[in-house]
C-alpha cells in the first residue's frame, strides 16, 4: 500500500496543532469542580497500598522474630507493652494484623474504584456536553469541510480514551506510584546498599520510557485520524444504503471500506509494533532488579557478609521482604509503560477535542450583539457578497423587502439563491455589505434571537427521531395541542397524520424513514408556522410533493404568508408567480427583478425559464441552451446552490 499523507488527511490538523498543554487544560478546566472524588480516591489509592505493603513486612517479622529468633518482636508505631510475649500468641497476633490488612485494604479499594470512576465519568460528561454545544455554535461552513463520522469520532472515540485515562491510567498511576515509592522506603529502611542493587534499573527504564514517548506520540496522533476517516466512511455508507443497493455498487462500497480500513490498520499496527516492542523490553529492565536482588541477597545470607563492597548483616527475614518488595516492585515499573500508553493516546484525543472546542464560530459581530427587536419584519440587503474559499458565490445583491411582502428568488441552478437566504439566517457571514431586519444590522443581534424571528423551510427536509407531534413542536416545545394540530391543518398535514397507525404519537423513524418525501415537507411547514416568526424563508418547500398536494401547500402558504415577510425559492415558478418581488439570480448577481408580467414582458431570462416549465422548448433562444448546458456542467462538479 503507498504511503499515506495523514497530515493532508487530518480534517483537524489545524486545531490538533492550535491546542496548547491539553492534558493540563483538562485537568484545570474539568477536573477542579470535581476534586473532591478525585482527592478521595488519591487518599484511598494510597490507604490501599500502603496495607499492601503490610503483609510481607509482617511476614519477615515473623520469620526472623518468632520462627528463628534472630531479632525481637517489635513492631513501627505500636509499643512493646501491647505486644504478645509468647510466641505462639506473637504468631497469632501477625496473622490477625495480616487478616486486618486484607480485609482495611479490599474497602479502600471499593473507595479508590469509586472516586476515580466518578471523577472520570463526570469530567466524561462535561467534556462531551461542552463540545457538542461548540460544535453547534459553528458556522455552517465548517461542516461543508468536515463529515458527520470526524465529528462523531470525536465526540464519542476521544471523549471515551479521555475518560479511560482518568479512570484506568490515573488510577494506575497513584497506585504504582505509591508501591513504587513505598517499597523503595521500606527497601531503604531495612538495609540501603540492597536497596540501591534491587533500584539500579530505575534510571535506565526513565530513560526508555521517554523514548518511546517521543516515539509513540505521532503514532497515536495518525491512529486517532484514521478512525475519524473509517466513522465517515461508514456513517457515509449506512445513510446510502437505499443507492448503493439499487445502484449494485455493493462491492465497490466495500471496497472503499476495505481501503479505509487498512488505513486503519496500518497505522495502529504501526503504533501497535512499537508498543509491543517496549512493553517486554520494560520487564526485562525491570526484572534485572529482581534478579540482582535474589543473586546478592542471596550470597549474602549464604556467607554471611556483603559481596564486595557491601557490609552489614542480612537475615533471612529481611532477604525474604527484599523478594517479595522486589517481586512486587518489577511489575509496577513494568506497568509504567502501560500508563504512558494510556497518556500518549488521550493526549491525541484531547488536542482534537480541544481543538473543536476551541474552533471559532466564525461569525463577526458589529459591536455588543444585542436581541434583535422585530416590529415590522422589514428586510435590506445593502452589496452583499460572500464567498467560500475565496471563490466569490454571491456579489453586490441589493434589495429591500417592506414588512409583510413576499419576495421570491429564481434562477438556475448553482445561481446562488438558497446562499442569500443563509446569509440572512446568519449560518455564514456576509464578506461584504450588510443586511438589516428592521433597520438592525443582524451582525450586532445574537445568532439566536435572530433566528427566533425567522421561520425556515428547507428543500432537505430533516426530521428528528420521535413522533410526529415532538418534530412538529420541535422548537416551539411549549406549544398545546392544539396550536399543533392547527399548524398541522395550515399546512395540509392535519389529515394525512389522523390516518398515521398512531396519529400525532407515530413514530416517525430515523430521519423520518417512515414517511413519504411530501409527508416530511408538510410536517417541516407545520413546524415552521407553529413557530410563528415575522420572516419566513421557503427554500423549495414543496418540491417533494405531488400537483395536487402541492396545490393545498400554496393554499395554505398564501394564507400563512398574509402577514409576514416571506422569501421563497422555487425551481417551480407557478408557485411564486404572484409573489410581490421577483429576483432572478445568475452566477451570483441580480440580473432582473419585478413582478411576474413584468418580467414575461423583458423576455429575459425569467422569461426562457418560464418558457421552459411551460414547454415552449422550441421557441428558446439558441444562446440560452448552450448556457444551461455549461451551467448544468459547473454545477455537477461545484454542487447545487
Amino acid at each position: 500500500m503507498a504511503d499515506i499523507a495523514w497530515d493532508d488527511d487530518d480534517p483537524f490538523e489545524e486545531q490538533r496543532a492550535n491546542t496548547d498543554d491539553p492534558m493540563g487544560r483538562l485537568f484545570s478546566a474539568y477536573g477542579r469542580p470535581h476534586i473532591l472524588p478525585a482527592t478521595v480516591g488519591v487518599i484511598a489509592s494510597i490507604a490501599a497500598r500502603l496495607l499492601d505493603l503490610l503483609p510481607p513486612v509482617l511476614l519477615g517479622l515473623a520469620i526472623d522474630a518468632v520462627f528463628n529468633d534472630d531479632a525481637a518482636f517489635a513492631m513501627w508505631l505500636i509499643p512493646d507493652a501491647w505486644l504478645p510475649a509468647e510466641e505462639s500468641e506473637q504468631l497469632l497476633f501477625v496473622v490477625g494484623l495480616i487478616g486486618g490488612a486484607f480485609v482495611l485494604s479490599a474497602g479502600f479499594h471499593w473507595v479508590r474504584n469509586w472516586g476515580f470512576n466518578a471523577f472520570a465519568q463526570r469530567i466524561q460528561h462535561d467534556v462531551r456536553t461542552d463540545t457538542y454545544d461548540a460544535m453547534q455554535r459553528l458556522e455552517m461552513g465548517f461542516f461543508a469541510d468536515k463529515q458527520t463520522g470526524e465529528l462523531m469520532s470525536i465526540l464519542s472515540n476521544d471523549v471515551n480514551q479521555l475518560e479511560t485515562f482518568l479512570n484506568e491510567g490515573l488510577n494506575s498511576m497513584f497506585r504504582l506510584g505509591v508501591m513504587v515509592v513505598g517499597i523503595g522506603a521500606v527497601l531503604l529502611y531495612y538495609n540501603w546498599q540492597l536497596a540501591l542493587v534491587a533500584l539500579l534499573p530505575v534510571p535506565l527504564i526513565a530513560g526508555f520510557t521517554y523514548l518511546f514517548v517521543k516515539v509513540i506520540q505521532p503514532k497515536y496522533a495518525r491512529v486517532r485520524s484514521s478512525v475519524g476517516t473509517v466513522n465517515s466512511r461508514l456513517e457515509n455508507n449506512l445513510g446510502g444504503m437505499q443507492v448503493i443497493k439499487t445502484a449494485t455498487t455493493e462491492e465497490y462500497e466495500s471496497d472503499r471500506v476495505d481501503a479505509v480500513s487498512s488505513e486503519y490498520l496500518d497505522a495502529n499496527w504501526d503504533a501497535i509494533g512499537t508498543r509491543i516492542k517496549f512493553f517486554p523490553a520494560l520487564r526485562l529492565l525491570a526484572g534485572l532488579g529482581f534478579v540482582l536482588t535474589f543473586v546478592v541477597g542471596g550470597l549474602w545470607v549464604i556467607t554471611g557478609s556483603g559481596p564486595g563492597p557491601l557490609t552489614g548483616d542480612l537475615t533471612v527475614g529481611t532477604f525474604v521482604v527484599f523478594i517479595l518488595f522486589t517481586q512486587r516492585f518489577v511489575w509496577p515499573l513494568a506497568q509504567f509503560g502501560q500508563i504512558i500508553n494510556m497518556y500518549q493516546r488521550a493526549h491525541a484525543s484531547a488536542e482534537r477535542v480541544f481543538g473543536l472546542v476551541d474552533e471559532s464560530d466564525g461569525l463577526e459581530a458589529t459591536g455588543e450583539a444585542d436581541p434583535l427587536a422585530v416590529t415590522d419584519g422589514s428586510v435590506e440587503y445593502d452589496g452583499v457578497t460572500f464567498g467560500y474559499d475565496g471563490e466569490t458565490v454571491v456579489e453586490n445583491i441589493d434589495f429591500e423587502a417592506d414588512g409583510g411582502e413576499t419576495v421570491a428568488l429564481v434562477g438556475p441552478t448553482g445561481a446562488g439563491k438558497s446562499t442569500v437566504l443563509k446569509l440572512l439566517l446568519r449560518l455564514y457571514d456576509v464578506d461584504e455589505g450588510a443586511i438589516r431586519i428592521d433597520g438592525q444590522d443582524i451582525r450586532s443581534a445574537t445568532p439566536t434571537s435572530l433566528r427566533r424571528h425567522i421561520g425556515y423551510v428547507g428543500q432537505d427536509t430533516f426530521l428528528f427521531y420521535g413522533t410526529v407531534r415532538e418534530n412538529i413542536a420541535y422548537g416551539t416545545f411549549d406549544a398545546d395541542e392544539s396550536d399543533i394540530e392547527a399548524a398541522a391543518k395550515a399546512a395540509e398535514a392535519h389529515e394525512f397524520i389522523t390516518n398515521l397507525p398512531e396519529g400525532y404519537e407515530t413514530m416517525v423513524g430515523e430521519r423520518g424513514v417512515k414517511l413519504s418525501g411530501g409527508q416530511r415537507q408538510r410536517i417541516a411547514i407545520a413546524r415552521a408556522v407553529l413557530k410563528d416568526p415575522a420572516v419566513l424563508v421557503l427554500d423549495e418547500a414543496t418540491s417533494d410533493v405531488d400537483t395536487e398536494t402541492e396545490l393545498l401547500i400554496q393554499r395554505s402558504l398564501d394564507r400563512l404568508t398574509a402577514d409576514r415577510t416571506t422569501f421563497a425559492i422555487a425551481h417551480r415558478l407557478s408557485t411564486i408567480r404572484d409573489a410581490d418581488t421577483i429576483l432572478v439570480l445568475d452566477d451570483g448577481e441580480i440580473v432582473e427583478r419585478g413582478t411576474h408580467d413584468e418580467l414575461i414582458e423583458r423576455d429575459g431570462l425569467y422569461a426562457h425559464l418560464w418558457g421552459v416549465q411551460a414547454g415552449e422548448i422550441d421557441s428558446l433562444p439558441e444562446a440560452f441552451v448552450e448556457r444551461a448546458a455549461e451551467r448544468r456542467a459547473r454545477a455537477d462538479v461545484d454542487g447545487d446552490d
